[in-house]
């Protein structure tokens, strides 16, 4: 058998929960089965890849399957201490496709979509002896075999990211699951999983039978793919090779549909394993998709993810796009970085999630395709030198430099704009230093912070003026007491920088504090 009662699932969810870091997500189960119980049929879940769309789409096989017996996998589980927790176990024909796999030599649509359907005939003769006749379709001969069947489809969208796909492909294959799926008398119950939004490549009628639950819009499933604060730190109490701040640092930043904190589960798991937090998500796929979003409108969400880049959040209204096709306006660049998982949004407010990304956000700035933007990070190295030599003349000159560079939203009219600025200007010192911007410090709020990664190396406080002097950032500095953050640095560097309006002009001064 391909597809209908198969046991891949089975052993692959058996596998899973062999796993150290395995999270049990099984009361997905239990949703799912209230759901087909009243009624409710089709449910797509879009979800960034790697956020275990796949062990899920496992478990629910094995768990429906009649071609396994997999009691053994669930007593244990969440699931298992439910009420009527047997009542589907085990009781269905299910049909799971993985539409991600594909043959080896497959070079064009008409391969792929004769080699799914080919599989799906030979299921269904082999177990229900009937077979295919001409101008039946694969509707028709489900409807012959008078059984009911629980469909789930997996990597819907796999097909789509393939460079043979036409849009008259595309069509084609939303017809193709068109008609099996919609208002036939033998579905049971559709769980479909992709990483795009069904609903807008649907532009009919074809697919409107689905609910979509997206990185946008889940108010039902959302605990379900990632891993919720709870969860990690149960992980990192378990593994202690990498402590909870860490991770939270590195892979947090997303949110449930109620506003509980969620983690990146696959980040999560490698950063325990190795026993060191770094780039895993991010490197296990292409991320040009950023690059994709960014470069049909750069100046229209530029500032944006400079904005972002610089710890704020983002206020704004979206909704799920198609982030294949053509990306016309603000909202549809931003909602499609939502959907590749690269941005978080949550209750209207858009933000970079964790520092993971935030690594890549700096990566695209220095760009081609960020234009002018990119010059400035090209200097942000001699911006750090320049500081640390205490070469007051020389930090700024940069500022004047990046003042001067054809900007529109770089242009000064408040302390805000300078600092926006002066993140850009400093971007390279993210290497060495964790930055943090409007931080509470002593007796109120410093404007930059520079905490060093690296022993030995001096700590940097920095404050910004708008039309006042340098004198009077460093004297804040210092009666605020700012430094008492720096106090387990031997060295640290007070910077004042000014900007006059009327002059149009900008002013530093360093000076250096020894803590002994």
């Amino acid at each position: 058998m391909n597809y209908l009662n198969v046991k891949n699932p089975f052993i692959l969810f058996q596998k899973a929960l062999l796993n150290p870091a395995f999270v049990d997500k099984s009361l997905l189960i239990d949703v799912m089965n209230a759901q087909m119980e009243s009624g409710n049929r089709y449910f797509c879940i879009t979800k960034p890849r790697r956020f275990g769309k796949t062990t899920n789409a496992n478990m629910l096989g094995a768990y429906y399957s009649k071609g396994a017996d997999s009691g053994e996998l669930f007593q244990d589980l969440a699931i298992g201490k439910t009420e009527g927790y047997g009542r589907h176990l085990n009781q269905h024909n299910v049909v799971f496709i993985d539409f991600s796999k594909v043959p080896d030599d497959c070079e064009s649509y008409k391969m792929y979509i004769s080699y799914i359907k080919e599989n799906f005939y030979e299921d269904i003769e082999d177990c229900y002896g009937i077979k295919r006749r001409q101008g039946k379709s694969l509707g028709d001969l489900l409807k012959q075999t008078k059984e009911s069947f629980v469909f789930i489809l997996d990597e819907w969208d796999s097909i789509f990211y393939r460079k043979f796909m036409t849009r008259e492909n595309k069509e084609d294959y939303l017809f193709f699951l068109k008609d099996f799926l919609k208002d036939q008398p033998y579905v049971e119950l559709v769980y479909m999983t992709g990483v795009l939004p069904i609903t807008k490549y649907s532009s009919g009628s074809e697919l409107n039978m689905f609910r979509e639950y997206s990185f946008i819009d889940d108010p039902k499933f959302s605990r379900f793919f990632g891993f919720t604060e709870t969860e990690v730190r149960e992980l990192c109490r378990k593994f202690s090779t990498v402590s909870f701040e860490e991770i939270k640092e590195w892979y947090d930043g997303y949110y449930t549909d109620s506003g509980e904190s969620l983690f990146n589960p696959r980040s999560v798991s490698s950063a325990l394993d190795d026993g060191i937090c770094k780039n895993y998500w991010t490197e296990t796929g292409p991320m040009d998709e950023i690059a994709i979003c960014i470069r049909y409108n750069v100046d229209a969400v530029r500032d944006d993810i400079i904005r972002m880049v610089e710890g704020d959040t983002i206020r704004i209204r979206l909704r799920a796009c198609n982030p294949l096709e053509q990306l016309n306006t603000r909202e549809e660049i931003l909602s499609a970085m939502v959907v590749f998982g690269f941005l978080a949004y949550w209750d209207g407010f858009l933000r970079i999630p964790n520092k993971e990304l935030m690594e890549k956000f700096e990566e695209v700035l220095s760009s081609d395709s960020f234009g002018e933007v990119k010059k400035i990070v090209d200097r942000s190295k001699e911006m750090l030198e320049a500081t640390l030599d205490q070469d007051e003349k020389r930090v700024a000159g940069i500022l004047e430099y990046v003042h001067d560079l054809e900007i529109p939203f770089l242009k000064y009219s408040d302390e805000n704009s300078l600092s926006c600025v002066v993140t850009l200007c400093y971007l390279y010192a993210r290497d060495f230093y964790r930055i943090e911007r409007e931080k509470r410090a002593g007796k109120g709020f410093c404007d930059f912070i520079f905490y060093p990664l690296k022993k030995g190396d001096p700590g940097i406080i920095l404050e910004l003026k708008y039309n006042s002097s340098c004198s009077q950032a460093l004297k804040q500095i210092k009666e605020r007491n700012y430094i008492q953050e720096l106090k387990s640095c031997q060295e640290v560097l007070l910077v004042g920088i000014n900007y006059s309006g009327k002059k149009k002009c900008h002013q530093c001064r360093i000076e250096v504090v020894n803590n002994f």
